[in-house]
Formats: structure tokens, sequence, C-alpha cells
């Protein structure tokens, strides 16, 4: 017996064949393949960077790029346009110096929708960087469009654009990118899911939750849920209307404003509105030919986009109605609606120019109905005031503010915020689109909901939120800011010639001309030559003096045998300087042009 028990007992203690677990599976086929590492090893190795280089503390210029591993993707890339300080300068896009010393690491652009300060940028990137574009086709048309009007674009290659739908998924690079529809200003606009090694990170692009889109597309909320319960790591959500309470209206209701201000008018009509917004010029042109109005497009970037969507069937237009500007000038006034730029009054713009009775085609008379469908941008409060004070000098009756129901924004407000951030749920959060203050506002709505204070991030441009496993945290800058476009110049207009510019706007020009031989004699000169600084004529005493200070600082140098022109010149500078701003308490610029014979 008791050798049957000792039987069984070495049987039991015997050695089993060793189970063939998971982590064992995977280390052995870690050594066939190249000592392949483990999942959760290849997570803590992965950082995922998160670098705004633009559209954070600003409105506009919106540019994010994502880094996963070795891999850069872009997220936007648009423009913002001149402060009035920027004398000169046509529009302000992202500094991209830190894409451009990596570009070898991009692999693409992924574009939320069409509005300038979204795409405004691509032509520029796209001009030393030829990297995939992935974006919608409305998108892709207004990019295309715009394009056209830059000459080094004509060589871009068609397969570099990749046309996406909603509720579609590609492999972009290492990555799975997902794209949903969302409500805005502007048809076919859609939010970002990326799927990297350490979880989803989600842009929302421009967004709001319109119950009764003019187009009948509502925003992919159930996608939205759906990623929500992926445990999603982070969310950069669009925060211009965080300071508004509530919900923003429908686009649909300024449809119904639209049609009663249009029946109760009884000369011309005149709107102004975005042109990006196609929506709002579907709903302007139906309401027309609904009252049996023809249809006028004033405005380049007007017509580029009325063309572009009616091409690609966003704007549908019966043949009849539309007619252009000469046609339109010639039937009685209460058979015209005219749809123009210049809702932001800025100054070239065909509205600007109609109200100061400076277009080639149009004037504004009275009684007409200016109607503008927009709300000012942050910064051009001015210039949209300047033009409705001409405009109601002109006799027109101008319908404008927020109350009277011709504009709706296509932003979410307080409570469309809320619902994103309850819908998504995610673990860190970082406010993207807007000033600090809406940063800031976007940031005390997501505490409300319970997301740790410490997982929200606001940042600045330039500025890298690294991800890791179980971690996030502001790691280093990179070089961000704005390029000024001038022109055909690109990033060629600094602070310094700014400065100039402006100096020579506020007190203008003093030049001294003189003309001396090697032992600095003076052969010919000084002759001062002045330019917005004073009327020479009624100030010959002031450019005597000058001419006399010139002369004799060039008399102490040939003293001082100083034939460095350098120093001659800024010795002029200083003693001229000087005398003007003691006499006239004004700072022009002052220039030395001294040539030797």
């Amino acid at each position: 017996m008791a050798e049957k028990k000792t039987e069984k007992i070495e049987k039991k203690t015997e050695k089993k064949p060793e189970k063939k677990t998971s982590a064992k599976i995977t280390k052995k086929l870690s050594e066939k393949i190249g000592k392949k590492k483990p999942d959760k090893e290849i997570k803590k190795d992965i950082k995922v960077k998160i670098i705004p280089l633009g559209g954070l503390g600003e409105i506009g210029k919106n540019m994010m790029a994502i880094e996963v591993g070795e891999e850069i993707f872009i997220i936007d890339c648009g423009l913002s346009f001149p402060e009035e300080d920027m004398l000169g300068i046509d529009i302000v896009i992202p500094d991209m110096t830190y894409i451009f010393q990596n570009k070898d690491r991009v692999k693409a652009v992924l574009v939320t929708h069409g509005h300038e300060d979204h795409i405004g940028g691509l032509p520029y990137l796209l001009r030393d960087l030829r990297v995939p574009v992935y974006g919608t086709r409305l998108t892709l048309g207004l990019l295309k469009g715009k394009l056209k009007e830059h000459v080094w674009a004509n060589d871009i290659p068609e397969e570099l654009f990749h046309e996406i739908a909603p509720l579609s998924k590609h492999q972009v690079g290492s990555l799975k990118v997902e794209f949903f529809r969302v409500n805005h200003s502007i048809a076919d606009a859609v939010g970002l899911a990326l799927h990297t090694p350490l979880g989803i990170i989600i842009h929302t692009g421009d967004f709001k939750f319109d119950q009764t889109p003019v187009d009948g597309e509502r925003v992919d909320i159930h996608k939205i849920a759906e990623l929500g319960q992926k445990n999603v790591l982070l969310l950069m959500s669009d925060s211009t209307n965080a300071e508004r309470p509530g919900y923003t209206k429908s686009e649909s209701s300024v449809g119904d404003t639209i049609r009663d201000i249009f029946s109760k008018s009884k000369e011309r009509i005149i709107v102004a509105t975005f042109s990006s917004n196609v929506h709002r010029l579907q709903q302007i042109i139906d309401a027309a030919a609904a009252i049996g109005r023809k249809v006028a497009v004033v405005g380049r970037s007007m017509n580029n986009v009325v063309d572009i969507s009616m091409e690609l069937g966003y704007l549908k237009v019966d043949d009849n109605v539309l007619i252009d500007i000469d046609k339109a000038n010639r039937l009685e006034n209460s058979k015209v609606v005219i749809i123009t730029t210049g809702s932001q009054g800025e100054p070239m713009s065909a509205l600007t120019r109609m109200s100061m009775n400076m277009h080639k085609k149009l004037s504004v008379m009275p009684g007409d109905t200016v109607m503008i469908s927009a709300t000012p941008v942050p910064g051009n409060e001015k210039m949209v005031s300047r033009t409705i004070n001409n405009l109601f000098k002109e006799g027109a009756n101008v319908v404008y503010d927020r109350q009277s129901g011709v504009h709706a924004s296509g932003h979410g407000s307080q409570e469309e915020l809320k619902l994103m951030l309850n819908l998504i749920r995610p673990k860190y959060f970082m406010p993207v689109h807007g000033e600090y203050r809406h940063l800031m506002h976007h940031k005390m709505l997501a505490e409300e909901l319970g997301i740790l204070k410490e997982n929200i991030f606001i940042m600045e441009n330039g500025q890298i939120l690294e991800l890791s496993e179980g971690k996030a945290e502001i790691n280093g800058k990179v070089t961000a800011g704005q390029t000024l476009i001038d022109g055909l110049g690109i990033g060629d207009v600094g602070n310094i010639v700014l400065r100039d510019r402006k100096l020579l706007s506020e007190d203008g020009i003093v030049i001294v001309v003189v003309t001396i031989d090697s032992e600095v004699n003076i052969l010919a000169g000084p002759e001062i030559v002045s330019r917005g600084f004073v009327y020479v004529r009624e100030s010959e005493e002031l450019i005597e003096n000058v001419r006399n200070i010139a002369a004799n600082v060039l008399e102490k140098c040939a003293k001082d045998k100083n034939s460095e022109w350098s120093a001659m010149k800024n010795m002029i500078k200083q003693e001229v300087g000087s005398y003007l701003y003691e006499q006239t308490r004004r700072k022009p610029v002052i220039l030395s042009i001294i040539m030797e014979i």
C-alpha cells in the first residue's frame, strides 16, 4: 500500500507539459520575428506628441501637428487676416519651420472643412512639401480652387488629394483615421478620430449640433457616442463659443428671417455674407426665386465658391435665376437680389466699395435693403461699423444686428460643448480654436462635468503635449508664431519692416543726399528730400537748418579724417533726428545717401 501511495505521489509531482500562455507565445514569436516586442512594451516606448502651430490663443490660422512615434500628421493649415498695425500685409499663416525641418516624417494633412482659417495656409505648405491631403468633396474642391491662384501649384499631382466621406475609415501611414460628420457654417465639415497605439485621439473641428440643418445632414452623433465607449485618450474640441450660454440656433431659422425680410422689401435687395457659407447662399437664392427675383453674384471669392458649389452639386440653382451684374442693372430694382462679399467690412470688398460709391458697376441707392448676414470676426468691428454708417448715409435700409436673426453661428454654445464632452468622456482634454478666454471657459465647463483639473491642458502655440503610457505632460516647445504674406513675399516682412512702415505712415521720411570726394569734402549738396513729413515750401527754414546740420557733420568727419561711411550716416541720422524731434516732436524715418566721386 505504501509503495502504491508513493507511486501515486510521484505521478502527481511529475512535471506536466508546459502550457503555452499568450505571453510565452508572444515571446517565442518575438524571437522568431527579429525579437519583436510585445504590445505592452511597445506602448511603453511609444510617445504621442500634440503640437499646436496655430489657432490657440487666437481666432484663425488653425494648424495642429500630431506626432506618433516617427510619423507626423497635420490637422488643418489655415490663415488669419492682418491686424491694423500690420501695414501692407495681405494674410497671416502659421510659422511652419518645425514642419519643414521634419518634412520627411510628415505623412498627411487631414482637413476638417473648407473655411479659409483651416485651408488658407495649405498652398504655402504644399509649395515646398508635396504630401497627401485628405478631405471631403467640397473641402477639396475649394482647396483646388485656391491652388489655381498660385503659380507654384500648377504641377501638384492629382493623386495627392484623397476624397473621404463621413463615417469612412482610412489607413494613413501607420494610423487608422475615422471621419465623422459635424454641423458647421459650411457643408461637408467633419471631425477626426486617430487610432494611436496609446488610444483614440479625437479632434472635433469646428462644430455645432444642428437638429434641422439646411441640407438634412445631421451630425453623426451615434458614431461620436460609439467612439466615446472606447476609452478616448484625448479630446481636442472647438472653443469659439465657449462663453455663450445655451444652444446655437439652427441655420434653417435664418432662412425664415431672410424670406420675411425679402417679402417686405420693395426695392433692390443686397445681401453680404461669408462666401463659403453654401447653406446661407442656398437659402438666399431660394428666397429670391420664391418671390420672382433674379440673383446676381458680386465679388471674386463669392463667384468662385458659387461656381465650385454648383459644379459639385452642393448648391442647387435653376438656370433662369442666376444672372450677371450687367443684366441685373437693366432690370427693375424690385426684381433683383445681389449677393456680395464684404460682410467683414474688408477695404477692397464689393460691399465696402459700394458703400463709398467706388464700385465700377454698382452703387447703393435710397430705398435699397442691405442685409449683412454675418457677425464681425473679432478685430473687424470697426471696419464693419464704418461700412454700416456709409450705407445708412446713402439712404439704405440696413439689417445687421444679431437680434435681427439674419445670422446663425456655426459654432456650438455651452450646452453643445457639454454634450460633446459627455458623449466622448475623454481621459485628457485640450480646448482648441479660440482666444485664451475661450479656452479657459471651455476648461471650466469640462471641470463641471467631472474631468480632472490636472487632465485638462490649456496650451499655447508651439508647446508640446506629450502623451505616454498612463501619463500626459507639457514637455518642451517648438518654433511657432506667424508668417506674414505680402504680395508674393512669404515671410520676408518682419517686425523691423513693420516698424518702419508704421513710422513712415505716422511721421514720414526725410532723405539727405550728398556727394563727397575721398577726403570727405562736399562736392554737391546736401539735398533734403521729404515725403509725408512736412510740406517743403512752407518749411524752408526747417529744411535749410537740416541741410546745415548735415554739412556740419561731414565737415567734422573731414577734420577728424573719419571717412567710414557707416559712421558718417549714423552721425547724420542722429544729429538730424534730434533736431527734427526738438522742432516738431515727430520722428520721421531718416535716410542718408552718400555718393563718393
